[in-house]
């Protein structure tokens, strides 16, 4: 008797399993803005997100700053940043002035934890 409760439990797990796809999305309108200033023995580095995504925002601009710091950024070039909710793929863009360097960093696409995929598309009107 308990080998069939079993089988029929175990039959209707995969019978009602989600076999699909991860799904992607997209979006057009993210948070744009200054996330994160520091001051090394450098100057100082201001850290923007455009497009972002408004709860993971801050976590990201963390990580972009501790890849700044082990010069794992080239501008330009795109990257993706390993957070705790979500993968950010994106480009940066750095300038120097003086003391003073920006790194702005656009989001491209965001792949949660979850299996769900947005991809930031501009909104053409």
């Amino acid at each position: 008797m308990k080998k069939i409760v079993f089988s029929l439990l175990v039959m209707t797990c995969f019978a009602f399993s989600d076999n699909e796809e991860p799904k992607v999305t997209t979006y057009s309108y993210g948070h744009n803005g200054m996330e994160y200033v520091a001051r090394n023995k450098n100057g100082t580095v201001i850290i923007s997100t455009f497009n972002s995504k408004i709860t993971i925002r801050q976590e990201i601009a963390t990580k972009i700053y501790e890849m700044y710091l082990d010069k794992k950024l080239e501008t330009e070039k795109k990257i993706t940043v390993y957070g705790d909710e979500a993968d950010v793929t994106g480009k940066c863009i750095i300038r120097k002035k003086d003391n003073l360097t920006t790194v702005d960093f656009y989001y491209e696409s965001v792949q949660w934890c979850s299996g769900h995929k947005e991809i930031f598309q501009k909104n053409i009107k």
